[in-house]
């Protein structure tokens, strides 16, 4: 068994040439290559520290070796391995041969794969133009095959390894890769040929682990990487295995592979290069040595970084203390009119708007202005709500005459079509040139966005109708604020649950501009949001960094931050591509890194929706830990409950009631004489005769308890002896009735430090009670299953995020 406790990581003992291993890259580069061959992959490996691999001696394409030549490696075999910068998985194309450690054998094995492999690779390629670089997409027949002969530069012979166990489970994959939104990225885990199949069969997070490297280390990833199947049978701990590498190997393996990502990034200012993947599969274990098997590397030169968008300006957008609109109709309820409309009904006045509209002076008792340049003011904020071919001019105008903070741009049309793209590009690059002056120029958002409703700057610019969106109004406290990249699954889920109701809501749209990133580099420092919800379709280039450095930072302060993704089709394996992207796709990869800086994700839109209204309701509730009291007359319920604390997500415990608690249920239960008919254990089943009364004292006694952390309470509207149902005071089944349910535990809950949420499992007959209990301020679901997956991943994340905060702490000392 091992003990991480006592593990120590090597990273700080790691001596890594980066001169030498960017003398490498450049030499290749000299070649016209941006990639490395495997011996010189593994010349990288040793620069960095590495354990020593395995000999290896290249038989040139068109040489004539001698038999002294061809037997310098030891042993009874030898492998050979075929040589060129367009082939990265070899084996599919014959291109890995075992033979025996005779000149003459490796020389006809080797003859004979310099002409083999452009046939089968040809015909794969034929069969399927993806399994192909781009190089070869337009050619077919004998010229593909020529192509392929002549970019293979020869064999590589490698000594051959005879790895101590050939089981199941004992080849790791590590790999490091550059993505577009996230940045540099590693991964590992069960290695070998099959390792995209092992990944797609097993359970999350068993088959690989993934993480951002620029905030993690190799004894964090070590951490997560002991969950996963491939360490489980390395270290032994599986019947009929034994050890055969230690846990301070596979660490300083991490370690020096996330310092070489970090180095070779393209955040990276001082690199030369950029790595855009490296990876070893196998490394494969011979007496508790660490032998890479095959190795490829990809490289390029460093591009420059996104323009800087001074993004402390969206306050300015969010509490805009002057507003402008554009595309307002005097004679029809157009979008412009609606936006105005909800504007005033938010409660904003009207001496702070101005309409830009020619031929007229004033409309509704607002000021109108004829174009941007006759502003009497400089805007806070300027609504466009025009033709997307408008657009572009306004922008222009905008910049030129300095005449806003912030711009909300709500056209559609810009970047969706084909036809749009190029007048997206150059409304892009006009914006990007403004940021690079003094000042930064003003910011946009959208294109393509539905609004925004602030309730702190008093504004609502939803181009939706009051009548089809209904809002709560008004000054209260909102302790949220919900970014969505959609509008629609914004109003969407505000519809469906009316009770969100956070303080700022904001369809982000294109990103055009602004984006999500900057809107989390923002909301992590306000100081009345307590709770964040995204919903993103994707980011652009290195926003993702951005966005989960802002996402770390935000919970390390004490925030929480709700996150869904949508788009998870897996990244598509390519010939140019090794493992890595395949194991870490696109989706695997944004998940890790939010939750890896402290982010709860969602895996579904009612996930999504029940995890915010979850989070703004229990944020300042203490939680002590994972463990979790169950209570229910219903005994479906009270089982189901137990059935769902743990997932892939989440892990929960079922507690232990201590004897003072034990005592004080059995005496509520005797006095209701149900003391005959139940038996006190967690799960509860109180028994379809507990009254509300009853319930209420179930739910007090357990948030006495120290052992308990969590409390999730069916409430059983169906039962005869609980008050549910919607009616006068007299009705002996009316939740009006002050000793009702839904009176006497909203006051309890609210002063109990922990978690308490309620399920009330019943039909439309029941919404009524779940309006009232909501109102109240309590958390309800509506099945006892949804309601412990939903806590328990919040409960989580609370956990991990409090971590992050004692780590920041021990750091900062």
């Amino acid at each position: 068994m091992t003990s991480k406790e006592n593990v120590n990581s090597s990273s700080s003992q790691l001596s890594i040439n980066f001169d030498l291993i960017t003398k490498l890259l450049n030499t290749a580069e000299e070649q016209g290559r941006y990639t490395l061959y495997e011996h010189e992959t593994y010349e990288l490996l040793k620069l960095s520290g590495a354990e020593t691999p395995p000999r290896t001696h290249l038989i040139v394409k068109g040489s004539k070796p001698s038999d002294e030549e061809l037997c310098t490696m030891p042993g009874e075999k030898v492998v050979l391995k075929v040589v060129s910068p367009a082939i990265i998985h070899k084996t599919e194309v014959g291109g890995v041969k075992v033979v025996d450690n005779k000149a003459d054998k490796i020389r006809s094995a080797w003859r004979r794969m310099m002409y083999e492999v452009p046939e089968t690779y040809a015909s794969i390629i034929e069969k399927n133009v993806d399994h192909g670089p781009e190089i070869y997409k337009h050619l077919s027949g004998e010229k593909l095959q020529q192509a392929i002969a002549s970019d293979i530069r020869g064999a590589l012979m490698v000594q051959f390894m005879t790895p101590d166990s050939e089981a199941f489970g004992n080849e790791l994959i590590v790999g490091i890769r550059n993505t577009r939104e996230f940045g540099m990225v590693i991964s590992a885990g069960l290695g070998g040929t099959d390792t995209e199949l092992y990944a797609k069969r097993f359970r999350k997070g068993q088959a690989v682990v993934a993480a951002s490297t620029i905030s993690i280390d190799g004894e964090s990833f070590f951490d997560l990487f002991c969950n996963t199947i491939c360490y489980k049978k390395l270290a032994g701990l599986t019947r009929g295995q034994r050890r055969i590498v230690t846990d301070e190997q596979i660490i300083e393996c991490f370690s020096s592979m996330i310092d070489i990502a970090n180095y070779y990034s393209p955040i990276n200012k001082d690199a030369l290069y950029v790595i855009e993947e490296l990876e070893i599969n196998p490394f494969a274990f011979t007496d508790y040595l660490m032998i890479p098997l095959d190795g490829m590397c990809r490289f390029k030169k460093p591009e420059g970084l996104p323009a800087i968008r001074p993004y402390h300006k969206i306050r300015n957008l969010l509490r805009p203390s002057s507003i402008g609109i554009i595309g307002i109709s005097t004679t029809k309820m157009n979008f412009g009119r609606v936006i105005l409309s909800n504007i005033l009904a938010n409660g904003y006045e009207k001496k702070n708007i101005r309409i830009i509209r020619d031929g007229i002076q004033s409309f509704e008792g607002i000021s109108c202005v004829p174009d941007v340049q006759s502003l009497d003011v400089k805007l806070d904020l300027l609504v466009v709500a025009v033709g997307s071919e408008q657009v572009p001019g306004i922008v222009g105008e905008v910049i030129a005459h300095n005449a806003s903070e912030t711009v909300m741009l709500i056209a559609g049309g810009l970047g969706e079509t084909e036809e749009s793209v190029k007048r997206a590009s150059e409304l892009m690059a006009s914006i990007q040139q403004c940021h690079t002056k003094e000042g930064g120029g003003p910011i946009f958002l959208g294109a393509n966005c539905l609004g925004v409703v602030s309730h702190p700057g008093k504004f609502d610019t939803l181009f939706i109708p009051d009548v089809k969106l209904p809002k709560q109004r008004g000054d209260r406290r909102r302790n949220a604020a919900f970014v969505s990249q959609s509008g629609a699954f914004m109003i969407t889920r505000l519809s469906r649950r009316p009770e969100l109701d956070p303080a700022y809501m904001i369809s982000i749209g294109n990103q055009n501009d602004l984006t999500l990133g900057d809107m989390l580099r923002y909301l992590k420092d306000d100081p009345e949001i307590d709770v964040i919800g995204v919903y993103a379709e994707g980011f652009q280039d290195l926003d993702g960094l951005a966005f989960t450095e802002a996402v770390r930072e935000a919970v390390i302060s004490g925030k929480d931050v709700i996150f869904y993704k949508a788009g998870r089709t897996p990244e598509g394996k390519t010939a140019t591509s090794g493992h890595t992207a395949s194991l870490a796709g696109d989706y695997m990869v944004c998940e890790s890194c939010v939750r890896q800086a402290g982010g709860v994700v969602a895996q579904t839109f009612s996930q999504f929706e029940d995890l915010l209204v979850l989070s703004q309701r229990l944020h300042n509730k203490k939680i002590g830990g994972n463990r979790l009291a169950a209570v229910s007359g219903a005994g479906f319920e009270a089982v189901g409950m137990a059935d769902n604390i743990q997932s892939d997500d989440f892990h929960m415990r079922m507690a232990a009631f201590s004897s003072q608690t034990e005592q004080a249920l059995t005496q509520v239960l005797t006095n209701k004489r149900l003391d005959r008919l139940v038996v006190v254990k967690n799960p509860l089943d109180i028994n379809p005769g507990s009254d509300d009364e009853t319930h209420a004292k179930a739910v007090e006694i357990l948030s006495e308890d120290d052992n308990v952390d969590a409390i999730v309470v069916g409430l059983d509207p169906l039962s005869p002896a609980m008050r549910t149902l919607y009616g006068d005071d007299s009705d002996r089944f009316s939740f009006t009735n002050s000793e009702s349910i839904a009176s006497i535990l909203p006051d309890l809950v609210l002063n109990i430090e922990k978690p308490v949420i309620g399920v009330v499992d019943g039909g439309r007959l029941y919404d009524p009670l779940v309006d009232a209990l909501t109102d109240s301020g309590m958390v309800i679901f509506r099945s006892s299953d949804n309601a412990v997956n939903v806590l328990a991943m919040y409960i989580e994340g609370r956990l991990y995020g409090e971590k992050l905060q004692q780590r920041k702490s021990l750091i900062g000392e």
